[in-house]
Parts: C-alpha cells; structure tokens; sequence
C-alpha cells in the first residue's frame, strides 16, 4: 500500500451562480486537467433564503453530467423533458445531460431557513457526448451508511467501498463518491483506486491528510523512496485537497471530528472546449451547440 500525498490545498472562493445564488466554488472554469474528469464543483450552503430563493433557471447542459447532493433544505427540479421532483435532505441526482437538455433548479431552505447540498459535474468522453439523457433521482433511503467500530461513518452514494456499493451506476467516470464522517481524534485509511483523480472536500470539522514530502505536521512513515510522508493540518471548513498518487489517503481528525466528501473518477484525457454550461471537445463543436441553441434544435426529440 502506498499513501497519496496532498499535493494541493485551497479554499472554496464566494461567487453568484444562476439568478443571484450565492455559494462557494472549489474549482471549475480554469485548469480542467487538474482535476479530469471532474470540472466543477460548488458548495451552497446559505442561511438566508434572500441569497438563495431565486435558484436557477430555465438553461441548457450538454456533454457533461451534474450531481447533486442536498444535506439541508430541498431544490425542486424540472426539465425539457418532462422530467420534475424534489430533491430532500440526503437525496441525490445524477443528471447525464448527453446530446443536450434545458432545467432548473429551485432550491427551498428547511424550516430554519438553511439551504445546504453540493453540485459536481463531470465530464463526458466524446464517444457519450451525444448520448441520451437521463436522470438517477436517488433516495437518501437507499444509499448505504457503513458504520465501523471506531465510529466512523461513510456513505456510499457511488462506486464500491468497504463491501458496499452505492446505487448510483453506469457513470462514463466510474467515479467513488462518498460522504465520510470521523470521530473525534481518530486516524484512518481509506483505500482509493491508484488510477483515479481523487479530491477531498473538507466541510466540517477540521483534521489533517497525509502531506507531501515537507518537514511540516506529524511524521507519519516514509515512502518507498525514502521521502517523509507527514500529516499536515487544515483549519476551518471548505477546504479543498487534491491527492497524488498512491492507493489510500491516510486521514485524522481533529478533537472535534470531521466531515468531508471523498470524490475520485477515471481521467478522460481528452481536449476540452468549454463554454458556460456546455462542454465539448471543440470549439466547432461548441460553436455548433450555440447555434443550435439559437435556432431552437438544441434539445434532440
């Protein structure tokens, strides 16, 4: 087993989104690569429904799949197709835009007024770009909870992890998406694909990850080239750490605990032509798509 050292720290930046939403971006819109296949990803969380309420609006996706996760509140979510429900607490969408599709989303706080949940999208290889799209509206009732003996706590919302599998299939990523909760204090390892982009996404709590080679946090052991792999602390929440390679992340919390997503997905490798919701391999391509937006043959019978 090899550990995958931190090799990327950063915190989520305010931004406005769709009709005035204000949220907090990990990434997205620069440096694709980084993070293959995975291209964006927003935290929205809000206690005041004055700078959330007005949601997102009707507008158009294609060649991407976007998955959203709700922790607080509820989004109400129609589309081109038909297509309408209501995300709860802990309910998932998997939304695979394909060849193209026009939705919104209206996001509702709880009774306390909080709105909190997650938007990812991932990117789809040519072959899929055009595909049929199609939705996976996942219950919080079936996704798995795995409670171990120390007391930490993953769901598994998609990919296979310590003996579960999430209910999530057929993503072109293959991607593991989990939500892991640690006791305070505690010290874990957590298996990952070597071959797998792996981010982590801090939103609770605070505790350290496996660092990279720098004299700075807790000695933690040495690699097989003799190079020191410490444990370094992060502060606060929103913290995003992308990984190197390896095939697990090695995890402590703090004496509060910690919370945060775990996300990795198979590169794709491909050039990326990216405009606003719509992303292709091309600029011809993405050309086209606006045209086809304009004269109405966006959205394919």
């Amino acid at each position: 087993m090899s550990i995958r050292p931190v090799i990327s720290e950063s915190t989520a930046k305010p931004t406005t989104e769709g009709a005035g939403v204000k949220l907090h971006r990990a990434f997205g819109f620069s440096r694709p690569r980084d993070y293959d296949p995975f291209l964006l990803f927003d935290d929205f969380r809000n206690e005041h429904p004055e700078d959330y309420q007005a949601g997102f609006p009707w507008h158009p996706h294609r060649g991407i799949e976007t998955i959203t996760y709700v922790l607080n509140g509820s989004v109400e979510h129609g589309d081109s197709l038909g297509n309408q429900g209501t995300l709860g607490a802990g309910d998932v969408q998997w939304m695979t835009a394909g060849s193209g599709i026009m939705h919104q989303e209206m996001p509702h706080g709880n009774a306390a007024g909080q709105m909190h949940g997650f938007q990812l999208w991932a990117n789809l290889p040519s072959h899929l770009k055009m595909t049929t799209p199609r939705y996976q509206d996942v219950s919080a009732s079936v996704i798995p909870e795995i409670i171990d003996d120390d007391g930490t706590r993953v769901k598994v919302i998609t990919g296979s992890f310590w003996g579960q599998t999430g209910p999530v299939d057929g993503i072109a990523a293959d991607p593991l998406y989990l939500d892991i909760s640690i006791a305070p204090n505690r010290r874990k390892k957590l298996p990952v694909d070597t071959y797998r982009s792996t981010f982590a996404y801090l939103f609770e709590g605070t505790g350290r990850f496996a660092g990279a080679s720098t004299p700075q946090g807790i000695l933690l052991e040495k690699n097989a080239m003799g190079e020191e792999i410490h444990l370094r602390d992060l502060s606060g929440d929103r913290t995003l750490v992308r990984f190197g390679s390896g095939d697990e992340i090695v995890v402590q919390a703090g004496p509060q605990g910690m919370r945060f997503l775990l996300v990795a997905g198979a590169p794709i490798q491909e050039p990326v032509a990216w405009h606003g919701p719509i992303v292709m391999n091309t600029r011809e391509e993405l050309a086209q798509a606006f045209e086809a937006l304009q004269n109405n043959t966006f959205i394919r019978s």
